[in-house]
């Protein structure tokens, strides 16, 4: 989605209950005007739209989709630092070409026109297709889109957002910063979104929103937040994490694994 505006825009320090993901700035010198791309899910554009509307009262802000972009990840298949200067190689082709601001195992991303070719780009890269990209956040817990973050419902700490970029502490105002700072502050977060892998492909259809996890005596340790596969992600309590865990659908039971991601800082999860 595009912004114009003529006057400056500021990111919020949160990440949106919309689920915006991060800005792109395409002005260079401050005399341009400014064009700010904003990444979201696509399934609440129109939301975030009428959202950003409420706060735009009389300033001259355009908003719009934007439909003749293409938004690709970029996922290396060695470590990610080692493709940056290839990459850098082709920016002259591209709209947008940048760092994943989340984590760098999630690789770059990149915007072109609809009509660019992507192995011109990315000379002997691979296209894939989008159930390969959720099966590599997946694999490294990385959640995104308003499956994996409820609106009114995740928890900015809990859903590892401080792990990502997703919250300022030195900057304000959002909906609930004080609980928020507060939390990160005392250190105590026992719930956190972790990757799961299953023993056996997800029948998906038969899963309900927020199916319960539990451990082998019965007790909640958590929620199924979505997946594909044999992988998923899910909200655990941290204490249960290294017991049996199993998936509780309707008829039956699936065994699983949860893990803590090798990008997370080395003190998380204890």
């Amino acid at each position: 989605m595009r912004i114009k505006s003529a006057c400056s825009l500021r990111g919020g320090a949160a990440a949106s209950d919309l689920c915006a993901r991060y800005f792109s700035r395409l002005h260079e010198r401050p005399e341009e005007e400014p064009h700010i791309l904003l990444e979201c899910d696509s399934t609440v554009l129109d939301a975030v739209q009428k959202h950003l509307k409420l706060y735009k009262i009389r300033r001259k802000v355009s908003i719009a989709p934007c439909l003749d972009l293409s938004l690709w990840a970029v996922i290396p298949r060695e470590r990610p630092g080692d493709i940056a200067g290839s990459l850098n190689k082709c920016a002259d082709q591209t709209l947008v070409l940048t760092p994943d601001p989340r984590t760098e195992v999630m690789g770059w991303r990149l915007i072109t026109k609809k009509e660019a070719n992507l192995l011109d780009i990315i000379p002997g890269s691979r296209i894939g297709n989008i159930q390969d990209y959720h099966r590599h956040r997946y694999k490294q817990g990385i959640p995104e889109g308003v499956k994996d973050l409820p609106p009114g419902v995740a928890l900015p700490l809990e859903s590892n957002l401080a792990y990502m970029n997703g919250i300022s502490f030195t900057k304000g105002c959002y909906i609930g910063q004080e609980l928020t700072a507060r939390t990160h502050h005392m250190g105590v977060i026992r719930k956190r979104l972790l990757p799961v892998q299953f023993s056996a492909p997800l029948p998906l259809q038969s899963i309900p929103e927020g199916a319960e996890i539990l451990t082998e005596s019965g007790k909640s340790a958590g929620k199924f937040r979505a997946g594909g596969d044999e992988l998923g992600i899910a909200l655990l309590r941290l204490a249960n994490i290294n017991e049996p865990l199993c998936l509780n659908m309707p008829g039956d039971k699936m065994k699983l694994t949860a893990t803590i991601p090798e990008w997370w800082p080395k003190t998380a999860g204890k």
